[in-house]
């Protein structure tokens, strides 16, 4: 069965630690193997590896008013590497190139209320590679409509967004950067304390089903996603 890897539980998110439902980031598995590293960014948070040069996870705490000063914000298109990581750890455009993925926001773009959140969101350290129709049509179609729950909610919406792979990865670039082969979104809703989740395949032909719960989230995955918050249902 495909899982989430395990990974050191003592990473420090710092000042982005509000981006977490609770204030807490996500419990995971005791591990020094994948490298992990905290981000902080002006609209996400992301945990990032340096073995699979991909986010482990990447969280949001969305609202109507930042949806909204999102509508018109307009979107750069400019990728980069993350320089705050390593160069061993890091993803290069390289890596993207003639590989027959897209270049997949974790935390997309549409979501950024701002010019520097915006243009924050085009780090490869928000990225996977991802299905070109996957990402451009399924998974687009799933961001949209999660703008759409947030115009509706009465407070914050934490999402957190994250790859997952198989044990034995296809890698793409240089750099070995890992493919999931699926992708999942988590949302939970604090004013009504609800959560559900969203599991789609990363391949061109894979169709969105419905929401899981989230028990059944922490069941596929191991990992406690949203610790010390109660859920309703």
């Amino acid at each position: 069965m495909a899982s989430v890897s395990a990974l050191a539980d003592n990473f420090d998110f710092g000042k982005c630690q509000s981006m977490f439902a609770n204030g807490q980031a996500p419990i995971l598995k005791q591990s020094t193997t994948l490298r992990p590293r905290a981000l902080c960014f002006s609209g996400f948070a992301v945990l990032h590896s340096g073995v699979r040069h991909t986010p482990v996870f990447v969280v949001q705490r969305l609202n109507r008013a930042r949806i909204e000063a999102a509508r018109d914000n307009e979107r750069t298109n400019r990728f980069y590497e993350e320089a705050r990581l390593p160069s061993k750890d890091r993803a290069e455009l390289e890596d993207y190139a003639h590989s027959g993925y897209d270049r997949g926001h974790m935390a997309p773009a549409a979501d950024m209320a701002g010019p520097e959140a915006m243009a924050q969101s085009f780090s490869l350290a928000n990225m996977v590679p991802q299905a070109p129709v996957n990402n451009r049509k399924t998974w687009a179609a799933l961001e949209k409509a999660n703008r759409k729950y947030v115009l509706r909610a009465s407070g914050d919406v934490f999402v957190i967004t994250a790859p997952v792979y198989n044990q034995k990865p296809h890698t793409i670039g240089p750099n070995q950067v890992w493919v999931p082969d699926a992708l999942f979104k988590l949302v939970y809703d604090a004013n009504t304390k609800r959560a559900w989740a969203y599991w789609l395949g990363n391949t061109d032909t894979a169709e969105m089903s419905k929401p899981i719960s989230y028990a059944e989230l922490v069941k596929k995955t191991g990992v406690q996603w949203l610790p010390g918050v109660k859920i309703v249902g």
